[in-house]
């Protein structure tokens, strides 16, 4: 790569997305940022970059920030829906509109990116890691809204150059999502769920937005599936003790039995009927998280295009909980 390509980033102005923009921008590129008009562009803001103010379903506006860009990255997707159809609408649809335009363009462009999620795939059912070549069965409606993207996006890999790059669990700075762990933590307080000993893959979000970048630039990757994710896999004692030493606070620690977990969704979801947003925890996200193992391989992407984690577990988690202090967060 060059540094006179451009880029254009959906979602760019959220966790992922931000931290993409200033990888790309590090690496010399020229970048756009699709972004819809009621965005939060806190993470852009004093950024070099060109915001282009588009619906993903604005065939005009896509069409303005793909002329004369030679890498498409997919970021932006819908994570939390009170109906189902609102996450096949964001998840599938809005692709879907994205690859049309993109094809009005194949000639120019090098590598069209798209972001998915393990939960494509689903959990580990055997206790080894799932790998692209495992079966996919998704178990929440988000998981196979991805599932569906990525069929989708399958379609049209005969004329345009995809990849696919499957995320687990991220968390660094600048998220909001696994924010209250750390809330809780510094109060005094740490949860678990269940009695299991549960396992995870758990990515920094350096060190996924580099596996995403050094896919968009191998050759190799064209028409493929790869899981960007650690190499280690964690359980959540190890999290815990980890967190327990950098903050230097021993919390109380509290195991949730799962029957509890799924009572607080279903009291959750029920409360959700009478609001505008979708309940954080549903029945759906409660069956995701009472799961034994979500753990993934990255022996694929390490292969071909030297993907390796470089951020441990407790280098991710002092830089998250530094930058959180900075910001007054925790």
């Amino acid at each position: 790569m060059t540094k006179d390509y451009t880029a254009v980033v959906t979602g760019a102005n959220g966790f992922v997305g931000s931290h993409l923009v200033d990888l790309l921008l590090e690496k010399g590129f020229k970048v756009r940022c699709i972004v819809r008009k009621s965005s939060n562009l806190r993470w852009l803001k004093d950024k070099d970059v060109e915001i282009i103010d588009s619906g993903l379903r604005d065939k005009d506006g896509l069409r303005k920030a793909f002329n004369g860009a030679q890498y498409i990255f997919h970021v932006a997707g819908v994570v939390k829906s009170k109906k189902p159809q609102g996450y096949f609408d964001a998840n599938v649809e809005n692709t879907r509109v994205l690859l049309d335009t993109a094809l009005e363009f194949k000639d120019k462009i090098k590598r069209f990116v798209i972001v998915s999620s393990q939960t494509a795939t689903g959990p580990s059912l055997d206790g080894n890691p799932v790998t692209e070549k495992t079966e996919c069965k998704p178990i929440t409606t988000y998981g196979r809204s991805k599932l569906a993207q990525e069929k989708l996006a399958m379609s049209y890999m005969s004329q345009i150059p995809i990849t696919i790059c499957r995320a687990p669990a991220v968390y660094g700075e600048r998220d909001t999502e696994i924010l209250i762990y750390f809330q809780t933590f510094v109060k005094g307080l740490t949860t678990s769920i269940g009695f299991d000993k549960k396992l995870v893959s758990l990515i920094h979000v350096c060190d996924l937005v580099n596996g995403i970048f050094l896919a968009a630039a191998s050759e190799k990757t064209a028409g493929q599936i790869y899981f960007i994710s650690s190499e280690r896999f964690y359980s959540w004692e190890e999290v815990g003790e980890v967190t327990s030493r950098i903050l230097n606070k021993k919390p109380i620690h509290i195991k949730v039995p799962h029957f509890i977990v799924y009572l607080i969704a279903a009291i959750a979801q029920f409360f959700a009927l009478f609001k505008k947003t979708a309940a954080t925890l549903n029945i759906e996200k409660a069956r995701d998280i009472t799961q034994h193992a979500w753990i993934c391989g990255t022996e694929k992407a390490k292969r071909d295009f030297g993907f390796q984690q470089n951020i441990s577990l407790e280098e991710g988690i002092k830089r998250t909980t530094d930058w959180y202090k900075e910001m007054k967060w925790i």
